[in-house]
């Protein structure tokens, strides 16, 4: 084989190609020598053409086969790219080689070894639907409360602590509520064995183990993939990083490439502590930092280096480009959401006028309930748009429940309605109950709804929850009655009940719960007929309309999270105040604001040509009007890069002195900033959503203004003394 390494290294003398044209930071990694190293990879720096020149350059030059390669990813779409790109830069066959991800490469694995696995040689894989039927059925078997211990919630458990490298007898019972817990996860264990079946998190939990035990077999793999390289590695959880060293051993070769700025997936158990740890583990001497970025203008870099500058224990790079500063970020402040909503679809027209395709714009917002205020805003305008990794507003699983919910309400003889709600969330209403009402409905020749009536038990239970929530709903505006049946059919109960790898996504329900209720209050305000009726009409209608295809000229919509690893000419970073990004859930987790603040590094790095960051003093939250704070992060952009773009907007006219001088978002804002006239007199020295403090009652916010100079008042809403009117003439309030 070494002479087939020689004929190909030949092969590459002779074509340039595959070292031609990388910057000396690539090409130094490239050619590293045969041990292990960190590449230090910036966005937009070329890690994927790194990692697949690295590859072939080490097969080209004769020191290993291809079948001595071992090339992890996250995803199957970067595996095939990897290969396509394998394949186009040498004449090999890549069929055979050991490239994929780590549920791919552990499966394959599996499939070699299944007798040393303990597994049969047929083994199927369950899917997300597949294990939780699984569970449901092992949980009736053993009598287990499913209300006490909701099956979605116990499938989470088991996941969780496998992707821990933890086995029930592993786990802690510290009370009879776990204890019962690990027992049913022992027991999925003996049936998934019985059954000749393997979850997702068993692929690698049970490939770990057949290596950790199997010494022959360890030092089988450890002689053949002398290579080891891995792709995202800042992404990698705490087993992913344990079978990749067992797998390197203390001879071999561990290439990883990955950026700790852009480590975003703690909630998926990512640990991006493990860079830190192969550095040790791996006495790794080489780091290499690409740090030239080839997607943005020098601004947008400039702007993502002063931010991430901000966070602690990072390893430390600078993104530079060749390209021009070009254009500076524009800076928008809103009055309300739906300003910033109307702001936004005016620059996509004017921008699409100019010959920008939509296709290459991007809006992109913290949590999926924003996106609701926009997409509205869009179909008004006519413009077409796409939800990338997500559905949108009116499609999402839990707004469609509540939907269900009011369609009945209004006409119990829908029964698709019925059908969606009649056991959700859970009231021991099963799929038998079901068939029977269906089946006496069709005998009978009427709804659902009749047939449910003289059902009895648990069905009757149910139709008495739907009429109570009729005549609860009874002369309530319409954000009342979705408020009404949110809490009292369940849902928000249901949402908030949930624990574990799922709690994040409840919590994002709950949000878009509340977003209904704001859509419901935006209704009232813009139609004259503000009956339910007209609101459910409103709802379906809006969530068919401008559904782009894949092929269509359509706006980007998605989560930043959503966002990474993708580009744009023009990017819209909304939301950017206080609590909404960062989230307010940052607070509650050690090292939370440092992850927002990489979500946010990832949402500049997102932009090649312009970038537009925007925010709103007043945002319908909860069914209520919220006066934020705009955003920490926007206060930790250098000034010179920012041009604020509100245009009625001038120079505010006091400012205290301390803050004025040491806050640099305050120097930035009052070069073109002042308060709105609708809300501030023209002397007033306050304005709406400003926070302020006071030495006696402490923090708070600007709610309202009267007046102006001695004479006026402003009503501030203190976080500790509640909302008091306070004289300007004594008020002694500071901007903060």
């Amino acid at each position: 084989m070494r002479g087939a390494g020689v004929r190909l290294w030949d092969n590459c003398a002779m074509n340039p190609s595959l070292l031609s044209g990388l910057n000396p930071e690539q090409r130094a990694a490239v050619e590293l020598p045969a041990r292990s190293a960190l590449i230090l990879a910036g966005a937009g720096s070329g890690k994927t053409r790194v990692l697949t020149t690295r590859i072939a350059y080490l097969i080209s030059t004769g020191q290993v086969s291809p079948h001595g390669i071992l090339a992890v990813t996250f995803t199957n779409k970067a595996a095939k790219e990897m290969v396509t790109r394998l394949s186009a830069m040498l004449p090999i066959n890549t069929r055979g080689m050991w490239i994929g991800t780590f549920h791919g490469l552990c499966n394959r694995m599996l499939r070699a070894h299944y007798r040393e696995a303990n597994l049969p040689q047929t083994f199927q894989i369950l899917d997300s639907g597949d294990q939780l039927s699984a569970i449901k059925r092992l949980m009736k078997a053993m009598n287990v409360d499913d209300e006490k211990y909701p099956p979605r919630e116990m499938q989470n458990f088991i996941s969780g602590s496998k992707e821990q490298g933890l086995r029930a007898h592993e786990v802690e019972a510290y009370d009879p509520y776990m204890r019962r817990k690990v027992e049913v996860f022992a027991e999925y264990d003996t049936q998934c064995q019985r059954e000749g079946v393997v979850d997702f998190s068993e692929l690698l939990l049970r490939c770990y183990e057949l290596l950790s035990r199997n010494q022959a077999l360890r030092e089988h793999y450890q002689e053949r993939f002398k290579h080891i390289l891995v792709d995202e590695f800042q992404d990698t959880n705490p087993l992913q990083y344990r079978w990749l060293k067992l797998l390197a051993g203390i001879n071999n070769a561990l290439f990883a490439v990955g950026d700790d700025d852009q480590s975003i997936y703690a909630f998926r158990g990512a640990n991006v502590g493990n860079m830190q740890e192969l550095l040790r583990d791996f006495h790794v001497e080489s780091v290499i930092k690409l740090e030239q970025n080839y997607r943005s203008h020098g601004n947008i870099l400039d702007a993502a280096n002063a931010l991430i500058s901000n966070n602690r224990n990072r390893l430390g790079k600078n993104l530079w480009t060749s390209e021009s500063g070009g254009e500076q970020l524009r800076v928008y402040e809103a009055e309300t959401d739906v300003d910033e909503a109307k702001f936004i679809v005016d620059e996509i027209q004017e921008l699409h006028r100019e010959g920008v395709h939509l296709t290459e714009m991007a809006l992109l917002y913290r949590s999926n309930a924003q996106s609701r205020v926009l997409e509205h805003a869009l179909v008004s305008a006519g413009l077409s748009y796409r939800v990338y990794g997500g559905l949108r507003f009116f499609e999402r699983q839990e707004i469609k429940h509540t939907m269900a919910y009011l369609r009945l309400m209004e006409n119990t003889d829908d029964d698709n309605a019925l059908l969606r709600i009649i056991n959700f969330p859970t009231r021991g209403i099963g799929a038998r109950s079901i068939e029977h009402l269906q089946e006496a409905a069709r005998i009978n020749n009427t709804t659902l709804w009749d047939a449910a009536a003289r059902a009895g038990g648990k069905v009757t239970a149910f139709v008495g929850l739907i009429e109570s929530l009729r005549s609860g709903a009874a002369g309530l505006p319409l954000p009342e009655i979705v408020d009404h049946v949110l809490q009292q059919s369940g849902l928000v109960d249901h949402y908030k009940n949930e624990t574990g790898a799922k709690k994040r996504e409840a919590e994002e329900r709950l949000e878009n719960l509340n977003e209904l209720i704001n859509a419901a209050t935006m209704f009232v305000h813009e139609n004259e007929d503000d009956s339910l009726t007209a609101f459910l009409t409103h709802a379906t209608l809006e969530s068919g309309e401008h559904q782009a295809g894949d092929s269509d000229d359509a706006l980007h919509l998605m989560t930043v999270h959503a966002a990474k690893g993708l580009e744009f000419h023009t990017v819209f970073i909304t939301g950017l105040e206080e609590d909404l990004f960062p989230h307010q859930n940052s607070q509650n987790v050690d090292g939370g604001l440092d992850e927002e603040r990489r979500l946010m590094y990832v949402a500049i790095t997102r932009a090649r040509r312009r970038l537009y960051l925007t925010f709103a003093q007043r945002r319908m939250l909860h069914g209520q009007t919220h006066y934020g704070r705009v955003s920490s992060f926007l206060r930790e952009l250098p000034e010179a890069l920012l041009q604020w773009i509100t245009p009625r907007y001038s120079a505010p006219r006091a400012f205290a002195a301390s803050n004025y001088e040491t806050n640099s978002y305050v120097k930035a804002f009052a070069a073109t900033a002042a308060p709105p006239v609708p809300h501030v007199s023209p002397d007033a020295m306050w304005r709406i959503g400003q926070r302020v403090f006071h030495q006696k009652f402490g923090e708070g916010v600007v709610t309202d203004t009267e007046g102006g100079g001695n004479e006026g008042r402003v009503q501030v809403n203190f976080k500790r003394a509640g909302s008091k009117w306070l004289a300007l003439e004594y008020a002694k309030l500071t901007a903060i």
